[in-house]
């Protein structure tokens, strides 16, 4: 028979809840450890996902939660922020997690591979997948969504942005059809009282993303 080991913390580190209060989730201090959300998630019910343990981790500055797969298995569905007596907004701050996980390098495989298609297709649902085909086709939807798989055109305008907001460098893998030699420049043209956005590709066309932002000119 095993025996079980005490951890016992002898020092905390308010390095990662103090980024979460710099964020505005001051209520980090307010959980009292009571339970509630984990009693009440859906998701806990059917995964290892534990919330209680993940906000007593953030308090105390265990920084291995960030690359814990728990925080991914949350569903967003905000019934722990709902029944919670303290008023802890605890889904939001589960988001705001992610988002520092990502920025450590920690995303599961499968958003790796969601982005890259977001990357390539300018869509996270592919269109080469018969499993989606067939559920478009039973609840009489087109074979081919309203987005930038009817509108390829638009595709060259949605990678730029997503270069332009650093999104390629934050999950660290590049468009297959963009070369990463290309160079981007963000121009602020006024144009009759209009102010666009205009991102300009080093040696190629211009490329007009916001046309009809007025301003007034002095």
């Amino acid at each position: 028979m095993s025996i079980l080991k005490q951890k016992v913390i002898t020092q905390v580190n308010n390095g990662l809840a103090n980024k979460l209060r710099e964020a505005g989730y001051n209520q980090i201090g307010s959980c009292i450890q009571c339970g509630t959300c984990t009693g009440s998630c859906p998701s806990g019910r059917r995964t290892s996902l534990k919330i209680r343990t993940i906000m007593r981790k953030v308090q105390l500055g265990i920084d291995d939660v960030l690359s814990d797969n728990d925080i991914w298995y949350c569903s967003t569905c905000y019934t722990c922020f709902e029944r919670c007596p303290r008023n802890v907004p605890v889904t939001d701050m589960i988001i705001y997690l992610r988002n520092l996980a990502v920025q450590k390098g920690f995303m599961l495989k499968s958003h790796l591979e969601l982005c890259q298609k977001l990357l390539d297709t300018g869509h996270g649902v592919p269109i080469d997948n018969e499993k989606w085909n067939n559920l478009r086709k039973f609840y009489g939807l087109s074979k081919i969504p309203p987005t930038v798989h009817s509108y390829p055109d638009s595709l060259d305008e949605i990678q730029k942005l997503l270069i332009l907001s650093e999104f390629d460098k934050l999950i660290k893998i590049k468009p297959k059809d963009i070369s990463p030699e290309v160079s981007i420049e963000v121009l602020n043209v006024i144009e009759d009282g209009v102010s666009k956005l205009v991102v300009k590709e080093i040696g190629s066309r211009e490329v007009i993303l916001e046309k009809e932002v007025k301003i007034s000119v002095c």
